[in-house]
C-alpha cells in the first residue's frame, strides 16, 4: 500500500464515512462502494481497507456530538457503510475463484483430451507399424538374399518410429498412473531410478483419496524431473521421496546427500537441460496454483513442489 494512496483513501474515507453518518442515504452510501473500487484499482487490500476503516471510526468517535448518538444506530450505520465499500473486494475474489475453478474444469477437459490421444497414438500407430513389419516381412521372402541387409534397415527404423510414438504418448499422459494409482507409479518410478543409476531411494507416500487428472501427472513429472537431477547431476548417494497431503495442500519432496544445487537455476532461460526440466515443472504447478522450491541442504538438495488441494478450487 503506497503512501500516496493510502493518505488519499483516508482522507476521502473519512469524509465519506462522516457524511453518510450525518445523512445516511443511498447516494452517499455508493460513495462507500466507488471507494472500495478505486482501493481495488490501485492495488490496495482488505487490510488496508480495514485500517483505513478503524482509523476514520477513531474520528468518528472522537467527536463531541456523536457522544449521545445512539450506539446501536451508529454501529449499524458504520457497518453498512464498510460493507458496501469493502463490497467490490468480495466481487472481485467471487470472480477470481471462479474463474480459478474453470481453468481447473479446463484443465481437467485437456488432460482427458490428451489421455485420449496419448492412446489412440499408441494403439493405432503400434498397429500400422506391426502391419508394415509384416508386409517387409513378406517382401523379404521374395527378394534376393543380398537385399536382406536393406530390409532389416527399414526394420530398424520401424522400431525407432514405435519407440518414438511411445515415448510421445507417454508424455502426453503416463499410462502407468491409470494403471496403478499415484502412489504405486511414483513407486514404480522410484525402483527404476534405483535400478538404472544405483541409487537407493526410499519412498514415502501418503495421498488419500482421489485427485483430477492434471494434478496427478503434475505431481508425478515432478517426482519424474526431481529423481532424474539427483540421478543425473546431485552426485548422491541416496535419495527420499516424500508425497503427502494435508487439507489445504499435496506435496511432493525429493531429497538427496549430494553436491547441492543453486537454487537460482530456476530463474535462469539458460540452464542447459536440467533447467528446462526444472521450467517446465514449475510451469505446470503455477498453471494449479502451486509452487516449485529447491532447499539448500547439508548436505544435498531438497526439490519441493506444492499444489493446493482446497475442494472448493476444484469443484
Amino acid at each position: 500500500m503506497t503512501t500516496t494512496c493510502a493518505t488519499a483513501l483516508d482522507v476521502r474515507y473519512r469524509e465519506a464515512l462522516i457524511e453518510y453518518l450525518a445523512h445516511p442515504d443511498e447516494t452517499r452510501l455508493e460513495r462507500a462502494y466507488g471507494l472500495g473500487r478505486r482501493a481495488l484499482a490501485d492495488g490496495l487490500g482488505v487490510l488496508d481497507m480495514a485500517t483505513t476503516h478503524s482509523q476514520a471510526l477513531a474520528a468518528v468517535l472522537a467527536v463531541p456530538d456523536n457522544s449521545s448518538t445512539d450506539r446501536a444506530q451508529l454501529a449499524g450505520a458504520v457497518e453498512r457503510f464498510f460493507l458496501e465499500a469493502i463490497s467490490p473486494f468480495e466481487i472481485a475474489h467471487r470472480s477470481f475463484r471462479d474463474a480459478n475453478r474453470e481453468l481447473h474444469r479446463l484443465n481437467d477437459v485437456l488432460e482427458n483430451q490428451a489421455k485420449r490421444i496419448a492412446y489412440a497414438l499408441h494403439a493405432e500407430a503400434s498397429q500400422l507399424v506391426a502391419s508394415v513389419h509384416l508386409a517387409l516381412a513378406d517382401v523379404a521372402t521374395r527378394l534376393p538374399p543380398e537385399h536382406a541387409e536393406e530390409i532389416q534397415s527399414a526394420r530398424g527404423l520401424l522400431d525407432q518410429v514405435e519407440d518414438r510414438i511411445r515415448q510421445i504418448s507417454h508424455e502426453l499422459r503416463p499410462t502407468i498412473l491409470d494403471d496403478l494409482g499415484l502412489a504405486p507409479a511414483i513407486e514404480f518410478l522410484a525402483d527404476g531410478i534405483s535400478q538404472r543409476w544405483g541409487i537407493p531411494v526410499t519412498v514415502r507416500a501418503a495421498v488419500t483419496g482421489s485427485l483430477p487428472l492434471t494434478v496427478e501427472t503434475a505431481l508425478y513429472r515432478a517426482a519424474q524431473e526431481g529423481l532424474t537431477n539427483v540421478a543425473r547431476h546431485a552426485q548422491a548417494t541416496i535419495a527420499e521421496l516424500t508425497l503427502s497431503r494435508s487439507p489445504h495442500i499435496v506435496a511432493c519432496s525429493v531429497r538427496d546427500d549430494g553436491i547441492g544445487c543453486d537454487p537460482a537455476v530456476l530463474a535462469s532461460s539458460n540452464t542447459g537441460r536440467r533447467g528446462l526440466g526444472l521450467i517446465e515443472i514449475r510451469e505446470r504447478m503455477a498453471a494449479l496454483g502451486g509452487t516449485l522450491r529447491l532447499v539448500p541442504r547439508v548436505p544435498g538438495t531438497e526439490f519441493v513442489v506444492e499444489i493446493p488441494v482446497e475442494a472448493s478450487t476444484w469443484a
